[in-house]
C-alpha cells in the first residue's frame, strides 16, 4: 500500500474508533405497576413489563433525541399496536416521530457546545413518572454539572390535574402546540409544582436544562 494510502486508512480507523468511542448508551427501566411501550428518536420502539429495561445504542452527535412512554397499549396483528390511551404513534411499535400528548418526554442533544444537554418535558403533558440520570459510565455523574438529572417522580399528579387538563391517560399542558405565545401563567405552573426541574412551557430552560460531559451515559426510569 501506498504511504500516502496507508496514512490516510489509520485515520479512517482512528476516526472509527473515537466515535464509537463517543457512542452513549441509554438504559430505559420500567419500575411501573403497568406495561409502559416505550419509543425513542433514535431507536424504534419496543415492549417494557414491570422490571424490564432496555439497551438504546446511541450516535455520537446525536441532536434532538427523544425517549417516552406510551400506556395502555394493545397488540393487534403482526406486531401492530393497537390504539394507545396516550403517544401511540399512529399504532406503531417503531415511531417516526413524537406520539399524541399526554406524554412526559426525555430529550436530550449529544456533544454539543459544553457537552451533553438533556430534560425532562411536560410541554406535551404528562403521563407517567420519570428520571432522566446519568449512569456514572464514560466520565460518571460526579462531572456532570449539578451532579446528576432532572426527575418528575410523583404518582399522583394525574389524579390531581385540574380538570380542564384530564385526560384518559394522564394530564395535558395548555401549552402543547403553542410555543410562541404560551408561558408560566398560561395553566402550566401546575407542573412547576408538582416536578420543579422539569421545562413546563415552550421557554422555560431556567434550572431545567442539564448538561454533562460528552460520553457519558444515562439511565431513564419510569415509575423511579
Amino acid at each position: 500500500m501506498a504511504p500516502g494510502l496507508r496514512v490516510l486508512a489509520l485515520l479512517l480507523v482512528a476516526a472509527a474508533v473515537a466515535v464509537a468511542a463517543d457512542a452513549v448508551s441509554i438504559v430505559v427501566t420500567n419500575k411501573c405497576a403497568y406495561t409502559v411501550w416505550p419509543a425513542a428518536l433514535p431507536g424504534g420502539g419496543t415492549v417494557l413489563n414491570t422490571g424490564d429495561s432496555w439497551f438504546i445504542d446511541v450516535p455520537a452527535g446525536t441532536r434532538n433525541g427523544r425517549v417516552w412512554g406510551r400506556t395502555g397499549c394493545g397488540f393487534i396483528i403482526n406486531g401492530t399496536l393497537g390504539q394507545c390511551q396516550t403517544g401511540d404513534c399512529g399504532g406503531t411499535l417503531v415511531c417516526g416521530k413524537v406520539g399524541s400528548e399526554p406524554i412526559t418526554l426525555a430529550e436530550y442533544s449529544l456533544a454539543g457546545t459544553g457537552g451533553d444537554q438533556f430534560d425532562i418535558s411536560l410541554v406535551h403533558g404528562f403521563n407517567a413518572p420519570m428520571s432522566f440520570l446519568p449512569s456514572g459510565g464514560g466520565g460518571g455523574a460526579s462531572r456532570c454539572a449539578r451532579g446528576a438529572g432532572p426527575s418528575c417522580p410523583v404518582q399522583e399528579i394525574t389524579f390531581d390535574c385540574p380538570s380542564e387538563q384530564r385526560r384518559v391517560a394522564g394530564c395535558g399542558n395548555p401549552c402543547d402546540g403553542q410555543s410562541s405565545s404560551c408561558g408560566p401563567n398560561n395553566g402550566t405552573e401546575y407542573f412547576k409544582k408538582a416536578c420543579p426541574q422539569t421545562v413546563t412551557y415552550p421557554r422555560d430552560t431556567s434550572n431545567t436544562i442539564f448538561t454533562c460531559p460528552a460520553g457519558t451515559s444515562y439511565e431513564i426510569t419510569f415509575c423511579p
